[in-house]
This record gives structure tokens, sequence and C-alpha cells, in this order.
């Protein structure tokens, strides 16, 4: 029976943005009346047996994608503080298992494309033997290292309740295993076919940094260390700067600001030895203090430096000049962002290739190039019959 169509204009914008992820709720980042009427219509399967995607000769079913969504549309109800209405379910379900099995199915690409690299053009049962092989190694690793990881993360003692406690957010331990062997053999297959440290040379950094001067302009900046007494903390401005004195001779004579603010300071970083890492000009909220901080000599103790809040002693350890940093600072940090855009490149391009070598069927085949409609195959058939027998 063909079940009626839900109808878009119930849809508010603000659940789209949350279903869908996106902090902004602007116009811009609202689906089109096209893009909704599509998914409203689009027939979900029911059941988590139900095949919809193969990759090579991987299933994917609804099972091993629907808990997560089920656990997004429950921090979307939370977060609205009401229930969603059946179109902004649908539509959410909809587009979130399409982003799902775009992810799921690039995973199994690159895990198939692992297991083919492996057994070359060898027969079906030597990449089944090597298939076993790698699936037993990466599942003795996922219960030897990752099991762990996430026994403690979740604060549970068993896999009996960790595996509670996953379904109980969209998970199960089962699906984190097949996620894990995935992962495994995709980037075993990535170190192997893309150079993980490409060489970058002194001329691309050059060219970065002159191309994108903007990125590393700084403002002035300075480090210090502080020793505090709040005025609320005593009955007058005398106690309060008598306890200060004291504190400052401390540090002066003994010649540690940080051992005596770890013991005495009354200001927020007092815990970590009154030590203020790099903080920009401009950012501070008591000026007087901002004013000292960037005129006074370095390492040198300065008075009493009063606010509204309290008195303070500062000793500014370094102080830099607003400008443009020099190419010497930045270079390794340019290094890193070129290898890593070379990494993402090569990356780009193996997917592609991997999209020519390795078949894919899809309830959604738009969304993946060269995917062809579940069904509609002989494979796709084989694998779902596979699948009724066991």
């Amino acid at each position: 029976m063909t079940r009626p169509l839900l109808s878009w204009g119930s849809i508010s914008t603000l659940a789209v943005a949350m279903l869908l992820g996106h902090a902004d709720v602007s116009a811009q980042n609202a689906p089109s009346e096209s893009a909704i009427r599509e998914a409203l219509e689009v027939e979900l399967p029911e059941s988590p047996a139900a095949l919809i995607a193969v990759v090579g000769q991987s299933p994917i079913l609804m099972g091993d994608l629907t808990p997560k969504i089920d656990a997004r549309l429950k921090m979307v109800v939370e977060q609205q503080g009401r229930p969603l209405t059946e179109e902004e379910e649908k539509f959410g379900r909809v587009n979130m298992l399409r982003g799902l099995l775009r992810q799921a199915i690039q995973g199994k690409m690159l895990a198939e494309s692992f297991l083919l690299s492996q057994v070359s053009t060898q027969d079906a049962s030597k990449r089944a033997e090597v298939q076993r092989m790698m699936h037993g190694r990466a599942r003795k690793l996922f219960y030897d290292n990752r099991v762990p990881q996430l026994l403690e993360k979740t604060e549970t003692t068993d896999r009996v309740e960790l595996d509670a406690k996953l379904r109980s957010e969209g998970a199960s331990l089962q699906a984190q295993q097949r996620e894990f062997i995935d992962s495994m053999l995709g980037q075993m297959y990535l170190n192997e076919m893309v150079n993980q440290k490409p060489t970058v040379s002194i001329f691309e950094i050059q060219t970065y940094y002159d191309q994108n001067s903007k990125e590393f302009e700084q403002k002035a900046a300075a480090k210090w260390e502080q020793l505090t007494v709040l005025f609320d903390r005593f009955p007058t401005r005398e106690a309060a700067a008598a306890a200060l004195a004291k504190m400052g001779n401390k540090a002066l004579y003994g010649g540690n600001m940080q051992a005596v603010a770890k013991e005495s300071s009354q200001e927020p970083f007092a815990s970590s030895g009154g030590v203020h890492d790099w903080t920009q000009k401009g950012s501070l909220a008591s000026k007087p203090l901002e004013e000292q901080i960037f005129s006074l000599p370095i390492n040198e103790m300065s008075q009493f430096i009063e606010d509204e809040l309290g008195l303070h002693i500062i000793k500014v350890t370094a102080r830099r000049k607003a400008g443009v940093q020099s190419i010497a600072d930045v270079q390794e940090d340019i290094r890193e962002i070129l290898r890593r855009k070379k990494i993402a490149a090569d990356e780009e391009k193996l997917v592609k290739e991997m999209e020519k070598k390795i078949p894919v069927w899809s309830i959604f085949p738009q969304d993946v190039e060269g995917a062809r409609p579940l069904g509609k195959t002989k494979m796709a058939k084989q694998v779902s019959e596979t699948l009724m027998q066991r």
C-alpha cells in the first residue's frame, strides 16, 4: 500500500539546522522546497537487516547506521524541548542516512582496496583467506586496545555493560568492532598508497607565506607572573596591602614568584604559579594591569598595581610587538599545513581512483560517483540472498 506523501510545510528552519548539524540557523542553510519534498518522498527500509549498499563484496545494512540516526534524533528532541513532527523526523532520517552512508561506503572502499592490493589477481578463495586473516588481526587489536579505552571512557566494567552503554548512545560493541576493522584496513591502505611524509620545499613555504601574510599578523602580546590580593577578602585596604607586601618580600628574597603564588595568591591563575601565557594587548579587563604589563622592564618585579578588584605585583617574562611574524618563526607551521594539504590531495585522488575500480550499489546511487542502483545487479542480488540465508 502506498503511503500518503507528507507535507514539507510543517518543517521548521531551526529543526532542519539541528538535524543537519548546522550551528547557523540562517536561511542560507535552509534546504529548498524541492530538497524537502525529495526527502519526504523516499521510502526507507524498516528492517535492520535490509541491505542498503554493497561495496565490492562488503554489504552495508540499515541496522549499521540506524542507531546513530536514532541517537541524533533523540539529541535534537532534547535540545528543542519538543517532539519532532512526522515530517521533521522523516526529513532528518533521510538526510542523515545519506550522509552516513556516503561515509560508510568510502570506508568500505578503502578496506576493500586494501584486501585487493594484498591478493592482486589471485582467485576468490585466496581473497577470502586474506580477509579472514586480516579481520582476525584487527579484531584482536580491537579487543586488546580499543575495548579497554572504551571501558575507561564509558566508566563501565565489562563488555556486557559496555555494549548496553553504547546502545544507549546509538552504537553497539559489534558496530564499533566493524568500524574499527574497516578503519584499520583503510588506514593501512592509505599508509601504503599515500606518502605520509611528503617533501615541502623552502620555495613552497615562501610562496605560502607571501600569499597568506594576513594569517601571520599578530597583536602585541606578553607573558607574566602575578601575585594578587583581593579587597573583598580583607577588612581594609591596608590589611590587603600588608598581605601583598609579605608575599612580595618572600618572592623577592626567595626568588620564586611562582611558589609564592601557589601558596598565597588570590587570582584565578594562582594554582599554576600565577603564570599567564601569551596574552594579546587589549584583551585584559584590568586596564591598570594591562598598562603596566606592556610598559614594565622585562624580568623585574613591579610596585603595587591597584585596580577595582585588588592589588597586584607582576613580573613580565616576555613581550612581543605587533606586526607580521617572520617566516623563520612560522616556517614549521607552514610546512605542516602544506604537508597536510598534500596528503589530503593525494587521498582525494586515491578515492577518485577507487570509485572507478570498486563496484558500488546503493539505495542512493546519486551520492557516489559511478554507483549503481541497489537491486538492479546480479552481485547485489547475490549478497542480499546470502544475507537472508544467515
